[in-house]
């Protein structure tokens, strides 16, 4: 059976992924691809639980207790939901990642980005994403964006520096790794965003 395809989708609160994840889940689903819908921190029991403490806790905890609690979910996620799914020949997509850690804990936070990657090869092996959509945006339009959706969690209450050192370090792992993942400007209108994701779907992906 051949291996299923595993697309993950970036960027900070307020670019939009939300609603490009569901346009991009319906888009496939029409195209008639099986399809795993998830998201980290998250994606199992466990995991789930872990989110609510990572997002919720009422104190902030240290870089590298974050960026443990999330490879331990990861792990958890790796393990039940997406290598399941993509042995069985059904495409993974995830809203966020591994590149999701670099840019908060590290980037944001200040964790060094070497541990990180010490976790992600102990956690990962040779596991990547085939395809990371990282949807770019000015953390003031995020921010405002937001803040007129819903309550802010505790990475969300930040001060604008964090968003600042967040965006450039998903933009790093962008340079770092340009064959995978597609830079997307996010302050555009939907019907052009969604015309770009289009567009980068049939030159990446095979539906059959």
């Amino acid at each position: 059976m051949k291996r299923g395809f595993f697309i993950t989708l970036e960027g900070m609160d307020g670019a939009g992924k939300t609603t490009h994840l569901q346009w991009l889940r319906n888009h496939l689903a029409a195209a008639g691809v099986e399809l795993t819908v998830t998201r980290e921190p998250g994606g199992t029991p466990l995991g789930e639980r872990l989110r609510d403490l990572l997002l919720h806790a009422g104190e902030k905890s240290q870089p590298d207790t974050e960026a443990l609690l999330m490879f331990a979910a990861r792990n958890e996620h790796i393990a039940r939901v997406i290598l399941p799914a993509l042995e069985a020949g059904r495409w993974v997509l995830c809203d966020r990642f591994t590149d999701a850690t670099y840019a908060y804990q590290s980037g944001g936070s200040g964790m060094p980005w070497s541990r990180i990657a010490e976790l992600e090869r102990w956690v990962q092996g040779d596991l990547q994403p085939d395809l990371t959509l990282y949807f770019d945006i000015d953390p003031d339009l995020g921010r405002a964006r937001s803040l007129a959706a819903r309550a802010p969690d505790r990475f969300e209450r930040e001060q604008r520096a964090f968003f600042e050192r967040v965006r450039a370090a998903y933009l790093r792992r962008a340079d770092e790794q340009p064959g995978r993942i597609q830079v997307i400007d996010a302050s555009g209108g939907v019907a052009n965003i969604q015309k770009k994701l289009e567009e980068i779907i049939s030159r990446h992906c095979k539906f059959k």
